[in-house]
């Protein structure tokens, strides 16, 4: 009895699912929840030195500008509008929409192209207002 056991894998397993957009949608909705948290420290940081002085703003700003910094703040941009636009769906399901497998499917596809083109609209704007 015991090999029998042994040899079946733990269920559910993941070499048995198959990945789907709806599914891959929510663990991303889960790991921009984390980047937003780690995030938020960023803002946190550029508000403490706003309070702390001109030298030490113009230090945060500096690294903020920088390449890596502005890569940074991006991918902090596109992890808020992706949790925003994950926040609007779950609402959407907790009111009873959007449950039916195909359209829950385009939805879930079409998170992907809303968020990087709200983020990147965001970044335009942001850049055209300086």
């Amino acid at each position: 009895m015991t090999n029998v056991t042994r040899s079946r894998p733990l269920s559910p397993h993941l070499q048995i699912y198959k990945p789907i957009p709806t599914m891959i949608m929510s663990i991303m909705h889960r790991i921009t929840g984390g980047a937003l948290y780690f995030g938020t420290v960023l803002v946190a940081w550029w508000l403490i030195a706003a309070a702390s002085g001109t030298a030490y703003y113009d230090w945060v700003n500096w690294l903020f500008g920088t390449f890596i910094g502005k890569v940074v703040l991006f991918g902090y941009t596109l992890a808020l509008v992706h949790h925003l636009l994950g926040g609007i769906r779950h609402l959407a399901w907790d009111l009873g929409y959007g449950y039916e497998k195909h359209f829950a499917t385009r939805m879930a596809k079409a998170m992907i192209v809303a968020s990087a083109t709200l983020t990147l609209v965001i970044w335009v704007v942001g850049y055209l207002a300086r």
